[in-house]
């Protein structure tokens, strides 16, 4: 279907859905059956952490899974489209950009979702899909750092602080793999890194 629509509507398209996409407040619509509302509990946030605290440590891994997808499947989708049609005459960096925009999207949508008046989590679960959909360039980086996180969850008792921890790890892991693996020069691979830095301080800001 998406022979015939230019790259740039094509684009705008899958931005469009990755943000509704992401706009899905799973740990909010939980709370709602269960009657009550995440925004008037524990935190107030919609996130997996207040899920859990909130409605049962299952919640926390329901909403956990279900965030993370919405990250993954429209960033997977986003990026087989886009790389698929070889007959684009645009460099690779700039399908990056491209494809990255796209992602940004279902976190955008997290955070600031229009179903509920632009109130939303902190993107953490979210960006993790993003993470592991950006394959191999992300995934790598994204595995170390998801060690990381459940470690120091599992010693500090903090989300929090695993998620902050380890967002920091991730980006330091995947600078290195662009120092030492030849085929990840940052010469055409810069978009990763600029757009990792910034979800970084995004997550570590909210």
């Amino acid at each position: 279907m998406f022979e015939n629509i230019s790259l740039t509507y094509k684009i705008i398209f899958l931005m469009i859905i990755a943000y509704l996409v992401g706009s899905i407040p799973f740990g909010f619509i939980f709370g709602k059956l269960k009657g009550i509302d995440l925004r008037e509990h524990g935190s107030r946030n919609i996130g997996a952490t207040n899920a859990g605290r909130v409605l049962g440590k299952q919640y926390f891994y329901f909403s956990l899974l279900l965030d993370s997808a919405k990250g993954f499947f429209p960033t997977l989708i986003a990026g087989r489209i886009l790389f698929a049609d070889e007959t684009v005459n645009v460099a690779h960096q700039w399908l990056y950009v491209a494809w990255l925009m796209i992602a940004f999207c279902t976190v955008a949508g997290h955070n600031w979702p229009v179903w509920l008046k632009f109130k939303g989590g902190k993107g953490v679960a979210t960006s993790l899909g993003i993470v592991l959909a950006i394959y191999p360039y992300y995934t790598f980086p994204g595995l170390i750092a998801l060690v990381c996180w459940i470690v120091l969850v599992k010693i500090s008792g903090y989300v929090s602080v695993g998620s902050m921890v380890s967002a920091i790890v991730f980006l330091i892991s995947l600078i290195i793999m662009m120092l030492i693996i030849s085929d990840w020069s940052m010469d055409t691979h810069w978009p990763l890194l600029a757009f990792a830095s910034v979800m970084v301080a995004i997550l570590i800001f909210r």
